[in-house]
């Protein structure tokens, strides 16, 4: 289990480095009129536009992928319970009272 725990933990930061690195990586929507007078991005590996499509992509897994590891990691470092009251466990039930005659004391 603490092997399972470890490379998962490992998973999770690798894809949490790999969307910050994504992410800087990406063009801003300004950046698309650039390359339309020539910036040096139609010349690229991707093409034009495929470079976008490609990091959009990329990004999307690495989130998911991110966002799966963190909650396996939660699931699995909580304490198991078992079906509580919530704040109610405290609370101690008392039997009702016998159905005895109210008696008031009044002083003489």
């Amino acid at each position: 289990m603490e092997l399972i725990h470890s490379l998962v933990l490992v998973v999770n930061v690798v894809s949490a480095l790999a969307v910050i690195v994504l992410v800087l990586m990406q063009h801003g929507k300004g950046a698309d009129m650039g390359a339309a007078f020539g910036s040096g991005s139609a010349g690229s590996l991707f093409g034009a536009s495929g470079s976008a499509n490609f990091l959009s992509r990329s990004t999307a897994v690495g989130a998911t992928v991110f966002f799966a590891t963190s909650l396996a990691l939660v699931l699995m470092t909580s304490p198991k319970q078992s079906a509580s009251l919530g704040v109610m466990d405290d609370v101690k039930q008392e039997a009702p009272a016998a159905s005895a005659p109210a008696q008031s004391k009044i002083p003489e």
